[in-house]
């Protein structure tokens, strides 16, 4: 069937107005917001039903079309983008934004796959419910895509990552068949945990239409703190200090260096640098509590109390207000895009055994100095579970092309410093393309065919995200 009647086709299952065929029309589809990773496409699907996605995916099967399933657009590492030669259709799930059903008392939610992350939190919040995944975009992420890279995020310190907030999936087939298990059981011991193939599968193995999810207690009340200090040595002791006092009320760590700080508060607006001094390194602090019997002001002051005795602060800021805590975090979240103001930057999502951070980041910042004179390290990220954003941007004046041809040399260099680590090379951010060809390097033979062997089982004509992970 030629592209003229395969669109036809299509219209037919969605409506016209949702297959997108001119270039203005698929122009957003068609690239990362990095602009690492741009492609092409005969069209874009918007089908707006799980029916349709079926319908959709039935017809590409039998004529043989290439999908490349697509959420919010914001992933990291290309597993969304389709290839430059135009021989992959895009099947965006954004349409499929319901909350399908809230369970306050149960402390679950079904939605669809394409409702944003933000949009989940505030559905949650107007039950006094909380859904724990925080990340920088989701104000645009879509649940489906969370999913579908088992996403992260500032909160896994005590909440764990995306695969430890479903309870049940409904999903796509490469035949067209719906699996419908979107349960919302806590414990359920019947046969192979199926949600768990898909959830981390970017795309490959099926199309998530709909997620059943956990939901916990609103915090009663929050302290939000920033400190300055000296290193990542002295940070890992402040972490191990509160994590003693506050446990799991421990909700987020976030190391930040002086660089970064620099960037957000020159190119991110309503960010303006809070201390009177500079430092070299910063640590984010965010302690809940569930109920209001506990005082985590308290608790949040005897640990500050104790690590300025044991000499690990130099400087600390309590947010007196939601205002001033949003605030901090606005710093944070600002750190990925103000990168983008300085240049190019080389970017790496890498995790280390949380006691081998301030080594790691001690070697791996000398290595890419000696390798790219001039360059400025703006390693940042979740130190409280190992996962550090190690990006480097460009040396002043450089030219960024010719920077960013520097990208897999100095990968080498990184990656070989966490594999000296017994770390990974993707915490958070998935395979997609810009790491495919590095996983069979980390993974096992043995590794490598069980995941072939999960491909082909289930998608075994490659019709899905073909040549992202394997």
């Amino acid at each position: 069937m030629t592209i003229p009647n395969l669109v036809n086709a299509f219209e037919s299952i969605i409506g016209t107005a949702h297959v997108l065929v001119s270039d203005s029309d698929k122009a957003p589809f068609l690239v990362e917001w990095r602009d690492k990773f741009k492609g092409a496409t005969p069209m874009v699907l918007r089908p707006g039903s799980t029916a349709e996605v079926a319908e959709c995916v039935k017809l590409a099967a039998q004529h043989g079309l290439k999908v490349v399933p697509q959420g919010g657009n914001t992933g990291l590492v290309g597993g969304q983008i389709p290839n430059p030669d135009g021989s992959e259709i895009v099947l965006s799930l954004s349409r499929l934004n319901k909350i399908r059903h809230i369970d306050p008392e149960g402390y679950t939610m079904v939605v669809d796959a394409g409702i944003t992350l933000q949009a989940i939190h505030d559905a949650a919040e107007k039950h006094d419910r909380l859904f724990p995944l925080t990340l920088a975009s989701q104000g645009s992420c879509e649940i489906g895509g969370n999913i579908a890279t088992n996403a992260g995020g500032t909160a896994v310190l005590s909440y764990g990552n995306t695969r430890d907030l479903v309870l049940g999936l409904e999903v796509v087939l490469a035949n067209g068949e719906v699996w419908e298990g979107l349960r919302t059981l806590r414990k359920d011991n019947t046969g192979y945990d199926l949600k768990q193939i898909f959830i981390g599968s970017e795309g490959t193995l099926g199309i998530i239409t709909g997620a059943s999810l956990k939901l916990y207690p609103a915090p009663a009340s929050v302290e939000v703190a920033l400190v300055a200090l000296d290193s990542p040595a002295k940070a890992l002791s402040l972490f191990s200090l509160a994590k003693s006092h506050a446990g799991n009320m421990l909700t987020g760590f976030e190391l930040m260096p002086q660089s970064g700080m620099q960037f957000v508060c020159e190119h991110m607006e309503q960010s303006r640098y809070p201390f009177e001094e500079q430092h070299p390194w910063y640590v984010l602090i965010e302690i809940s509590a569930g109920t209001k019997d506990i005082d985590i002001a308290s608790l949040t002051e005897t640990i500050f109390t104790e690590a300025f005795e044991a000499d690990l602060l130099r400087d600390g800021l309590l947010a007196q207000s939601k205002a001033q805590a949003a605030d901090f975090w606005r710093l944070r979240h600002g750190l990925s895009e103000a990168q983008k103001f300085e240049g190019g930057s080389i970017k790496h999502d890498v995790s280390v055994p949380v006691a081998k951070v301030p080594e790691f980041l001690e070697e791996a910042i000398a290595a890419v100095k000696e390798a790219v004179p001039g360059c400025r390290p703006v390693p940042f990220g979740h130190m409280g579970d190992g996962n550090i954003h190690f990006n480097i941007t460009q040396p002043k004046g450089a030219d960024k092309a010719e920077y960013l041809a520097k990208w897999d040399d100095v990968n080498r260099v990184v990656h070989g410093i966490v594999a000296s680590y017994n770390g990974s090379i993707s915490a958070e951010h998935g395979i997609g393309i810009l790491k495919r060809d590095l996983l069979a390097e980390v993974k096992s033979e043995t590794e490598m065919n069980m995941m072939r062997s999960i491909k082909a089982a289930l998608d075994p004509t490659n019709m899905f995200n073909p040549g992202r992970v394997l």
